[in-house]
Order: C-alpha cells, then structure tokens, then sequence
C-alpha cells in the first residue's frame, strides 16, 4: 500500500472515529502555502483541527512522537490562515491528534498542542 493511500485510510478512520464521538465533520485536507489540516471538525461550538498520524508498526516510535515542533508551527499558520475567513469572529478551537499504530483501533488525543510560543 502506498504511503498516500495510507494516509487516506488513516483520515478516513480517524474521521469516522470522532464523528462516532460526536464531532462533525466540516474539511479535509485543507492545504495553504504555510501548511496542510488533515481534518476540520465540529465538536459542539469548537471548531477543531485534527492532526492524523499512522505508523505500521512502531519500532520508530508511536504515531505521537512523530508530531515534533516544526509539524505543530505549520498546523498552527494554517489554522490561522484557515480562520481568516471568519473575518476575526472566529469560534473556540482546539487541536487534536488521532493516532493509529501498528493497525490498532484509534487514540484520541484531546487539546494536543496550542498557540505556544506566541504563533497564535
């Protein structure tokens, strides 16, 4: 399996996974110059950007760990310039990350990163 179709896979699951817990879900993919979303959702008021992240197995380490500093700072620029069509009145938001490791079910990690370091 190619790793684009992967990753498709892996956003189709995780995407299923949190409109299961509620969500819904409003985009995928939502790409800019600064970065990528894998998915825009609802969760109630809160407009929330979900990072996804698959490995095969993790003997490079967890599907988490692989989210370092540098993949935050492009998911937070793009949120920002996601959030411009709310013309400044935008909702609560948070960020997410919905994991899937070595083929096991889903892990929802709730409130995973915010605008540290003043990029908000």
């Amino acid at each position: 399996m190619t790793a684009v179709l992967q990753g498709r896979r892996a956003e189709a699951s995780a995407a299923d996974f949190l409109v299961g817990q509620g969500f819904a879900l409003v985009e995928r993919n939502y790409r800019c110059r600064m970065g990528e979303i894998d998915l825009v959702m609802r969760d109630g008021d809160t407009l929330v950007f979900v990072e996804v992240r698959a490995r095969r197995s993790s003997s490079h380490g967890s599907a988490a760990a692989s989210i370092g500093a540098g993949k935050r700072r492009r998911i937070l620029l793009a949120a920002r310039h996601y959030l411009l069509r709310w013309g400044g009145r935008s909702p609560p938001i948070r960020f997410d990350v919905v994991t899937l490791d070595g083929g096991g079910p889903p892990m929802w990690i709730r409130s995973a990163f915010g605008a540290e370091g003043g990029a908000w």
